[in-house]
């Protein structure tokens, strides 16, 4: 039995310039880690001499199919005709959190079958090879109005800053600060669930119709990525970090009238009351997740505010997808 974990990600600054149809033309650039929270898959051979069926998937549903053009779940079934298997395979899929929820967890899924099924074929996929493979498959083959910097921190893990070049040319460049930087950074974050479930696919679509409306707005928001860098790798107060994050959120809202809500909107505004410094919704928006900036002498006083509203710890997973057994 082969056994994947992926990490899923949160991205603090840059989204949206993720996208090739900005990046071939102005480069992109995020800011952003893998987080310590995971999508599993496990892959074994199925006996199918024994059953009546020769494929069998486990996530939310189980299908039991003769072969995998059968398949329902169309990232499943698509990822093994392209991986040339057909039959014979029994494939189980579980996640430490909620899907369409801002965190990458579409992405993760892709990369994360596509390692486990190399390692049941014998075949060893280094990280840049193993995002490209599921850049291409989500949109090529998917046809997924999606961005790049998913499938990246899937594969590689870390907190990095992602640059993206025209011809989808990716670098990816660690984030080096000291032990007590990064304490300081990570001390002054929460991230809350705002109950709120949805697809990315529009609100993506939408970014990508209207990307010479927006253009302005992306660049502006590329440059705060930079700026964001280059201010953790200084001295300066840590506080500062989070205001950033508070300017970045409102040039987001500004792509597409879709990223936030009254909900969203109503919930931020709450926080920032109770002492959080700024913040952002994860993921293209809509609902998912919300990452906070809150000085630590201020958390429980935002705890407070947001007790209806359910807070999950995290870390940064410094190993993106890796075969865990084999």
């Amino acid at each position: 039995m082969i056994i994947a974990k992926t990490p899923l990600r949160i991205s603090f600054f840059g989204g949206g310039t993720d996208i090739p149809e900005y990046f071939d033309i102005n480069g992109g650039a995020i800011l952003g880690f893998a987080v310590d929270k995971y999508i599993y898959h496990t892959v074994s051979r199925f006996p199918s001499e024994l059953f009546n069926y020769s494929v069998r998937i486990s996530y939310s549903k189980v299908e039991c199919v003769q072969n995998t053009s059968e398949i329902l779940h169309v990232p499943f079934r698509e990822i093994l005709n392209a991986m040339n298997i057909r039959r014979d395979v029994e494939i189980h899929v579980a996640s430490d959190l909620p899907s369409f929820s801002g965190l990458g967890s579409s992405s993760a899924f892709t990369v994360g079958l596509f390692n486990a099924l190399h390692a049941y074929k014998g075949i060893s996929l280094s990280p840049i090879e193993l995002a490209e493979a599921a850049i291409h498959m989500e949109r090529e083959v998917l046809r997924e109005a999606v961005g790049c910097q998913d499938q990246v921190f899937a594969a590689h893990g870390g907190f990095n800053l992602l640059e993206f070049a025209k011809g989808s040319d990716i670098k990816v460049q660690k984030v080096d600060i000291s032990m007590q930087r990064k304490s300081e950074l990570f001390s002054s974050l929460m991230l809350f669930f705002t109950g709120i479930t949805r697809s990315a696919q529009a609100v993506e679509a939408n970014k990508i119709n209207n990307i010479r409306n927006i253009s302005k707005t992306l660049t502006r928001i590329k440059q705060q990525t930079y700026d964001a860098y280059d201010y953790l790798l200084g001295s300066g107060s840590i506080n500062q970090f989070g205001k950033m994050l508070d300017q970045a959120w409102v040039d987001k809202k500004q792509l597409d009238s879709s990223v936030s809500n009254s909900a969203i909107d109503a919930m931020y505004q709450t926080a920032i009351s109770g002492g959080a410094l700024g913040g952002k919704l994860l993921g293209a928006g809509g609902g998912g997740f919300l990452l906070l900036f809150v000085p630590p002498d201020k958390k429980s006083s935002v705890r407070k505010a947001l007790k209806g509203f359910h807070e999950v710890n995290f870390d940064v997973s410094n190993e993106g997808s890796s075969i865990i057994h084999s």
